[in-house]
């Protein structure tokens, strides 16, 4: 039996979000403040124990507190649910034990259970709340409901979790509609305890380096693992007139049981710790051992040097913290004699915390490696748990499929049609629904399986941060990409203020990536390329003013729907942008050279050409070099610029870090900084306040 969904609703920032759980592992991702943690703290209320707090409720339900009056109505205050779907064997000995669950016998397969944290009688909450805080002459109160039910345990006192069945009228998710059976509370916790089983591995796991405890964290971890999952040993009798005796035995009996364990730890790709070995030794005596006092060593063999558990650093101590919580956690649920839940879910916050990137890259297989151990010594090899990592680590993300990934991303709380409040709700995609359309490029039709298949590379290949990004920046290669921060800073400054990512994916791929950021809601800006060929043969290059050039950019072809060069520099900013894509796309404009009284528009073809241009008098004061004399003339300047950086003698990076290096101010190209421009506002609208106002003409009072 496997969790295959959950629906979250009024949580938090999760107001009506539904997230596909996947068999094995699922990957939480987005930016930070877009409801990761929420989609992890509501299993924590409803099934690990932590209450709820009025603040738990999504924002736009707080003005339904307030408004709240008719007491025969307890469906006008707002509720907190979460629906867990099973997929369930109807062959296996656990159908028998959910079979209440299912209100017809439609469906063996699919069964669901809601949890409801709900007022429990609305009439007696209101009567607290008069009799707390009653009405004012002028019908005020000095506290709002909400205000009333923040206060320390009036939540809890009026609101309780009720449980209904779950069931689903058509397997269209679009059009299915969700009927519940209210179940006896008590039923209701029996059949949930059935169901399902959370732990939780938290973020915030207090590895440090004070030494003001004499038992360190991770000392302790291991003692607990010791007491609830291994064989321990008995205890002499005369322990306290023997304590060394006893101590060494003791240890002798940890080195026996945690050898599996440490050999396992050994391989999880940890660094070298100047070649030392893990030991664990008893301290003190057996029995104060068993409440905790043993301490983690650090053993150099050859010297037989020991060093504390303090003396080693975050990473791998949060490494082994992990794996012992993991393996503890399943051996644990493996062990339960009576009544076993049908399904463990190990929730696992940000284990890249202090792990370089090699450990994180190898992470979730050595994590499975703990468990499958787990599941070998128990002799449970099909009992596997479901594992929810929440991460903002590429280097994780690039290790697992792309169909496991459940990203995150902020929006407008529902019925908002304004786009300058502030984003209180999220929404989840899941990767695994997401389908490229057939494309057809330069004749040739493209598949959805190559389209995806070519994402998926990519992502793979570059640590892509694309899904912890506020907007993603694609530009043709190294060079744009080595200058966009210093462009940003000169142009479009409060851009600093937001996550950018920048791909380097050339003008050959930028429109394959038009789907993936149109399913993610991402907007993105796109740099690129004239690349102007000949408009007849074979399409070699030719300069940009060349009569009846086409471009042989593939992405400026597939998003503009032009050809032509003249076409491509005909389009206004308007066309170069796409409201419902969230997109706008920049590539060089005519460009008004000045050599004295000399004037000549020039058309530049690369990002290298519009930076001369843009850049010709320091060109010509050598505070910028291309590796050849400036022509006099303006009309010879053009054809040597253009063979010159044509030339497979100029290096292209060479010349983005001379004009990085540049004591001189640079200009930077007007088509990037009309594209970045649309970015910044898009991402960074100046507030009404700063808006400047022309007030020329006014007459003065």
């Amino acid at each position: 039996m496997r969790v295959s969904g959950v629906t979250i609703q009024n949580f938090r920032r999760l107001e009506n979000v539904q997230i596909d759980i996947e068999d094995k592992e699922s990957i939480f991702v987005g930016p930070n403040n877009s409801g990761k943690t929420s989609a992890t703290a509501i299993f924590r209320c409803f099934l690990g124990g932590r209450d709820f707090k009025i603040h738990d409720f999504s924002v736009a339900r707080m003005a339904d507190f307030d408004s709240f009056t008719d007491t025969e109505n307890a469906d006008l205050l707002p509720k907190i649910n979460l629906d867990l779907w099973f997929t369930i064997d109807p062959e296996s000995i656990a159908f028998g034990r959910v079979f209440t669950l299912l209100p017809k016998l439609l469906d063996f397969t699919r069964l669901g259970i809601r949890l409801s944290y709900e007022v429990a009688e609305a009439k007696k909450l209101r009567e607290h709340y008069d009799a707390a805080y009653p009405p004012k002459e002028d019908g005020t109160r000095s506290k709002t409901l909400s205000q009333y039910l923040a206060l320390d345990g009036n939540l809890g006192r009026h609101f309780a979790v009720s449980y209904s069945s779950l069931e689903k009228k058509s397997e269209d998710e679009a059009s299915s509609e969700i009927l519940t059976s209210r179940l006896d509370p008590n039923e209701g916790r029996r059949l949930l305890k059935h169901l399902i089983r959370v732990e939780f591995v938290d973020a915030q796991r207090n590895i440090n380096d004070d030494d003001s405890n004499r038992s360190n964290r991770l000392s302790s971890a291991f003692a607990t693992f010791y007491q609830k999952n291994l064989e321990q040993s008995g205890y002499a009798a005369d322990a306290h007139n023997v304590i060394d005796e006893n101590n060494k035995q003791l240890t002798d009996h940890y080195a026996k049981q945690f050898s599996p364990l440490i050999e396992l730890i050994k391989r999880l790709g940890v660094p070298s710790i100047n070649d030392r070995e893990l030991r664990i030794i008893s301290s003190l005596s057996p029995e104060t051992a068993l409440r905790g006092n043993t301490e983690l060593l650090y053993l150099d063999p050859s010297r037989q040097h020991e060093l504390p558990e303090l003396y080693n650093g975050l990473g791998f101590k949060n490494l082994i913290y992990m794996a012992i919580q993991a393996r503890h956690f399943h051996s644990q649920w493996v062990r339960t004699a009576e009544n076993r839940p049908l399904c463990l879910m190990i929730f696992i916050e940000e284990p890249e915390v202090h792990l370089h990137a090699q450990v994180q890259q190898t992470f979730i297989s050595n994590i499975w490696q703990v468990i499958r151990q787990s599941a070998e010594d128990a002799g449970e090899l099909n009992i596997m748990p479901q594992l929810v990592v929440t991460t903002h680590s590429s280097h994780i993300m690039e290790t697992v499929d792309f169909e496991k990934v459940r990203y995150f991303q902020r929006c407008y709380t529902e019925g908002e049609t304004s786009a300058t409040g502030i984003r209180n709700a999220s929404v989840v995609r899941s990767l695994r629904s997401f389908q490229p359309e057939v494309e057809t490029i330069d004749g040739k039709l493209v598949s959805p399986s190559e389209s995806l298949a070519f994402l998926k590379r990519y992502l793979r290949l570059t640590h892509c941060d694309l899904f912890f990004a506020d907007a993603a920046v694609l530009v043709e290669g190294a060079v744009e990409k080595l200058l966009m921060p210093s462009m940003i800073e000169r142009v479009a400054k409060r851009l600093q203020t937001v996550y950018l990512t920048i791909l380097e994916v050339g003008g050959a791929y930028a429109h394959r990536f038009e789907g993936l950021l149109s399913f993610l809601n991402i907007p993105y800006l796109v740099i690129t390329d004239l690349d102007s060929v000949m408009p007849t043969g074979y399409p070699s290059a030719c300069r940009a003013d060349f009569n009846g050039a086409k471009t042989s950019n593939a992405s400026l072809k597939k998003l503009c729907g032009q050809t032509t060069i003249a076409d491509l520099i005909s389009l206004s900013l308007t066309d170069k942008q796409h409201v419902e894509k969230d997109r706008c796309i920049a590539f060089q404009n005519d460009v008004l050279v000045t050599d004295g009284m000399a004037n000549k528009i020039f058309r530049p073809r690369t990002l290298e050409e519009a930076i001369v241009y843009e850049n010709f008098a320091l060109l010509q004061s050598c505070a910028l070099t291309i590796g050849i004399d400036v022509p006099e003339l303006l009309d010879d300047v053009y054809q040597a610029v253009y063979d010159r950086i044509r030339s497979d003698s100029f290096k292209k990076t060479d010349f983005a870090m001379d004009i990085l290096a540049c004591a001189e101010e640079w200009i930077v190209p007007g088509y990037i900084a009309e594209g970045l421009s649309w970015l910044e506002g898009r991402l960074v609208p100046l507030p009404v306040a700063a808006v400047e106002i022309d007030v020329s003409g006014v007459e003065e009072v």
